[in-house]
Formats: structure tokens, C-alpha cells, sequence
């Protein structure tokens, strides 16, 4: 096992201390798996690229007051997909970025990369490589559709793989076309499960000695979202598209207008006691007891009927209380919370969901935790993400043992820089 730099800033020995993770990853997914790391108490260094990203990023906030920075240490995307990390850039492309990155190697426990299938190939740093260097090594890819098969040399991003994997068909409203699945969804489920099979893969290694090539196709991880509907398909022949708010057999299902500016709650009835009760509190304690609505197949059916009831109902309450007033009556139902409102929700304030961090450049910066909790109190966002090449003296001088003179020659020829050059 190596040895990592200490535990993480807001949590003490949490279960990954002592684990070192090289980050070689671009875009959500990958950084995602690398945060569930440093948040366990890895410590994870991303190695980025001296023309990864511009010397002006945008958009950026706007320089704290008295505070030295730089725009591209400032981007909020970038910062919360990079918290708790260290960052070093070496230019892999070179022989000796790849002669300093496999030194590294001998030193870390997991390699983490998202990139296209031919990457590390082409830079002599692939699944052999890294097991000459260190004969246990980790190694984690993320292709978009795997590393065989007709596909196995494209890339996507994660709407792409949304799109591809059904997903964006079931989306969306009946009389629209495919619509995409919130933000980054792909890339949150495949980064988290990464994480999980990394972690198997520590504990077979400390168990056994072995290392571990372990190849997750983003695709076939999201195929497990859409899993009933491909059943649906062979079991009984039926192809299932775009129901909107709707449920596929619990009625009434919806999403309902209440008082004020785009204001919403959402119901879910999926019993008769529930539907009763739904009835009662909208003011129909009739409708219960209807025999046009008795059963689930007859509300099912019945939706554009009962919709407009429960909407004006509704549209004379705040989401809130349309959402306290149904849960007190046993329906399930919940308040559609804007972006500003998830900042101010009293349960995720309570569990302290929304952890505040000071990062030295931008001042104090919102980061959503990772949702597991520890009794010993060893949970939580790990820190504030790096400033570029923060990590540059620690990597060349601690990890890779080499000399000033070393070092100084690495950074006069780019292969490792302090500064974005893009």
C-alpha cells in the first residue's frame, strides 16, 4: 500500500487512507469516480495536460477582493468536479512525461482514465505498461462502449451514451420527441459505479497481491436504468416510449401547478387507501368511492379526468404546503424544489449536504457531498480542489525521487508546467 500525504482536511482516518489514485481523466465521469476517492480518503492526483484548458477560463467569478489568482483556478465546474485532489501536468506525449508518469506508477495503487479507447496505447502507457512499473497495479478504464466490438473505438460523452443506451426514448412527454435525462446522469451513475468496483478491487489486491485490469463500458452500466423496459421487450413484445410525469401503472401520477412562478409539487398515488385519502384532502371525498375510478387500471385510464381536479386544488396552495398538507394525510407527494431552494431545504441543512469549503482563490464554495455517513464522523467533502500544478514540487521531488537539477530540466522543456499553456 502507498503512502498518501495524511488524512483528508474535514474527516480523520476515513477507509481509503493511504491510497494513492492517478487521475488521468477528461470530462464528468471519470472526475466523479476520482472525487468518491479523495472523499474516502484517498489521496487522488489528477494529471492533466499543459494545454488541457485555457489560461482564461469563462465563466468564472469574479476575483475575491485582496486575493492573487487566476481565472482558470477559478471555474466553478471544474472545482467541484476536482475537490479534495492534488494536480500536477506532465505532458504524457512526451518520452519523458512518460518516463516520469510510470515512476509515479511504482508509487500508486489505482490508475483512473476516461479517455478514448487508442489513448493509452499510443502513449506507452496502457494495461502492460503500468504492470511492468508496478506489478499490482490498479488500472480502471471508462470507454464509452468498451474496448472490443464494432464500437470499440469511439468516444462519447454522456448524452450521447443517454441516447444510445434508450434512455433519452423513455424521456420526455408523449407528444414530443426523446428528451435528455437531466444533467450528466450518465456520467454521475458511471463514475460512482467505477468507484465501487475500484474499491473491489483494493480489497481482492490486499487480499491476494494481484492487480486488476478492470474495463467499464459506460454503456452497459447505464443499460441497468432501462433494464424493465429491454424485459418488457422480450417478455412481451411491447416497446415503451415517453409517459412524462406519468406512471406506468400507479394513477393518479403527476407533477401539479401550484401558486407563484413555475411552482410544482409532485403526487404519487399507488394504493386505494392513498387515493382516499388524495380525495378527501382535495376537497372530492366522493371520487373514492366512484365506481369510475375503482382500481388502479380504471385511475390509470381516468387521468386526464382526475388531473384537473388535483390541479385546482393545488394551484391555491404554495408547493410547500401543498406537499406538508398532502404527506400529513399519507400521500405521497413532494414540493419541486428550484436550485436556490435545495441551497435553503431544512433537511439538507440538518445533514449539512451542501458543504461550504475555502478554496484559496475563490473564497468559500459550495460542494455536494458524497451521500454516505460515518459514525466516527470520517465523511464529508475531502477539501477544496487544486490550484494548476499545486502538486508539482511533491510529485517530482517526493514521489518520483528526482533531482533539482531533474526537475528543473522536466519543467524547462514543457514536459511539466506550473502555468496552463493553452
Amino acid at each position: 500500500m502507498s503512502a498518501a500525504t495524511g488524512d483528508a482536511p474535514t474527516g480523520g482516518r476515513r477507509p481509503l487512507r493511504g491510497i494513492r489514485v492517478l487521475e488521468l481523466t477528461t470530462a464528468v465521469a471519470g472526475p466523479i469516480a476520482g472525487c468518491v476517492f479523495a472523499d474516502m480518503g484517498a489521496e487522488v492526483i489528477k494529471i492533466e495536460g499543459p494545454r488541457a484548458r485555457t489560461a482564461a477560463q469563462s465563466p468564472t467569478p469574479p476575483p475575491v477582493e485582496g486575493v492573487p489568482g487566476h481565472a482558470y483556478n477559478r471555474t466553478p465546474f471544474w472545482n467541484e468536479l476536482h475537490r479534495g485532489k492534488r494536480h500536477v501536468s506532465i505532458d504524457l506525449a512526451q518520452p519523458a512525461g512518460r518516463e516520469l508518469f510510470l515512476r509515479l506508477v511504482a508509487h500508486s495503487d489505482v490508475v483512473l482514465e476516461n479517455f478514448s479507447p487508442r489513448v493509452l496505447g499510443n502513449l506507452g502507457i496502457d494495461y502492460p505498461d503500468l504492470k511492468a512499473a508496478k506489478p499490482d497495479i490498479i488500472l480502471t478504464s471508462m470507454p464509452a462502449f468498451g474496448k472490443t466490438g464494432p464500437y470499440a473505438l469511439r468516444g462519447s460523452y454522456g448524452p450521447g451514451i443517454d441516447a444510445m443506451s434508450g434512455l433519452s426514448h423513455l424521456t420526455g412527454y408523449p407528444d414530443r420527441g426523446p428528451g435528455k435525462p437531466a444533467q450528466f446522469y450518465l456520467d454521475q451513475s458511471a463514475g460512482l459505479t467505477a468507484a465501487l468496483t475500484t474499491v473491489a478491487a483494493i480489497r481482492h489486491r490486499n487480499r491476494t497481491g494481484e492487480g486488476q485490469y478492470i474495463e467499464l463500458a459506460m454503456l452497459e452500466g447505464e443499460l441497468q436504468l432501462v433494464a424493465p423496459a429491454l424485459m418488457d421487450v422480450k417478455m412481451n413484445g411491447r416497446v415503451q416510449s415517453r409517459i412524462g410525469n406519468r406512471h406506468a401503472w400507479h394513477a393518479p401520477q403527476g407533477v401539479y401547478p401550484c401558486l407563484g412562478d413555475d411552482c410544482w409539487v409532485a403526487i404519487a398515488v399507488e394504493s386505494d387507501a392513498q387515493w382516499r385519502a388524495l380525495s378527501a384532502v382535495i376537497g372530492h371525498p366522493a371520487l373514492a368511492d366512484d365506481p369510475r375510478y375503482a382500481g388502479e387500471p380504471a385511475r390509470h385510464a381516468a387521468q386526464d379526468d382526475l388531473d384537473p381536479l388535483i390541479a385546482t386544488w393545488t394551484a391555491r396552495r404554495s408547493h410547500l404546503h401543498a406537499m406538508h398538507e398532502l404527506q400529513a394525510a399519507g400521500v405521497p407527494a413532494g414540493a419541486v424544489l428550484d436550485v436556490a431552494e435545495v441551497h435553503a431545504d431544512p433537511q439538507l441543512r440538518h445533514r449539512e449536504t451542501l458543504t461550504w469549503v475555502d478554496h484559496p482563490e475563490m473564497g468559500r464554495f459550495p460542494h455536494t457531498r458524497t451521500a454516505w455517513r460515518s459514525r466516527r464522523g470520517h465523511h464529508g467533502v475531502a477539501g477544496p480542489a487544486p490550484a494548476f500544478g499545486e502538486a508539482t514540487d511533491y510529485v517530482a521531488r517526493e514521489l518520483a525521487r528526482l533531482t533539482a537539477a531533474e526537475a528543473a530540466a522536466l519543467e524547462a522543456n514543457g514536459t511539466v508546467t506550473r502555468v496552463p499553456l493553452g
